[in-house]
């Protein structure tokens, strides 16, 4: 198990670090990730699906990473843009809730628990005379500054 692992799967607390050091304030950061996926209310909106972007952010110490160029010691962004390609070509839910938990599902199932933001837009919702996209914002194992 590489140290990202295994530091990734300790509780936030439980990392045997200074609690100021908790608020971890590097990051890892993934926009515009556009995933065609299943999702709305209406049964055409998962029937034929449409286009989603995803915008995300995760907590972790890259110091490690930085020092010694070492993707061991980092979080492999390629994984989880992979892991969501794969995860949305297979969802069919109704809401951008559900969907975006589904999201966080999968980032924990390939890193732990460390701290995620996302934004989950929806490019084209279905509302007649509406142009713009729709999103859920969402984080967890955040801790604000």
């Amino acid at each position: 198990m590489s140290n990202h692992q295994q530091l990734a799967q300790a509780p936030l607390g439980d990392r045997s670090r200074d609690p100021a050091e908790e608020r971890i304030s590097d990051r890892i950061v993934v926009r515009k990730l556009r995933l065609w996926a299943h999702v709305g209310v209406l049964e055409s909106e998962r029937q034929l699906g449409q286009w989603f972007e995803l915008d995300l952010e995760l907590g972790f110490d890259l110091s490690a990473a930085a020092a010694g160029d070492d993707l061991g010691a980092s979080l492999d962004y390629s994984r989880a843009i992979k892991a969501l390609q794969r995860q949305a070509s297979e969802v069919q839910v109704q809401t951008l809730e559900h969907y975006s938990e589904l999201i966080f599902t999968c980032l924990e199932e390939l890193y732990g628990p460390v701290p995620m933001q996302l934004e989950l837009r929806k490019c084209r919702a279905p509302v007649p005379g509406f142009g713009g996209s729709v999103a859920v914002r969402r984080q967890r194992h955040w801790q604000s500054p």
